[in-house]
């Protein structure tokens, strides 16, 4: 996993929302083992407890189990892997909404947007480069 953290964010905060990115698009597959929480914060460049408290944070949503002496996996639960996408997906139209919305930009316009990005191939991965 490709770890990308900024200064302009509490890290755990971007930490859980990269593991619920791996979890959504199947990076982390359902039921897989995790690796140790001091492996991942090496990983990261970050510190253990923080890799902890997200970790703990994404077992609090259920995405994530404890297992007494596997470690760590990730849910194997299909129906919360698939609310997780569309949560994810919410928030991420809703800021490209918002996003147009202060370029002056209409509803039939991202309307238009997400068609051009269909024809472009973007949606079935045929796509060679964005917009």
């Amino acid at each position: 996993m490709h770890w990308e953290i900024r200064p302009d964010r509490p890290v755990y905060l971007q930490l859980v929302e990269q593991m619920e990115l791996a979890v959504a698009t199947g990076e982390w597959a359902p039921g897989a083992r995790i690796a140790p929480v001091r492996e991942l914060a090496v990983q990261a460049g970050v510190n253990p407890n923080t890799m902890q408290r997200a970790l703990q944070t994404l077992e609090q949503r259920g995405l994530v189990a404890a297992q007494r002496t596997a470690g760590r996996t990730v849910t194997a639960d299909a129906h919360s892997v698939r609310l997780l996408r569309a949560q994810l997906a919410q928030t991420r139209a809703r800021e490209f909404c918002r996003a147009l919305a202060q370029l002056g930009l209409s509803a039939a316009d991202a309307r238009g947007l997400v068609e051009l990005c269909e024809t472009e191939g973007i949606f079935d991965g045929t796509s060679g480069s964005g917009l």
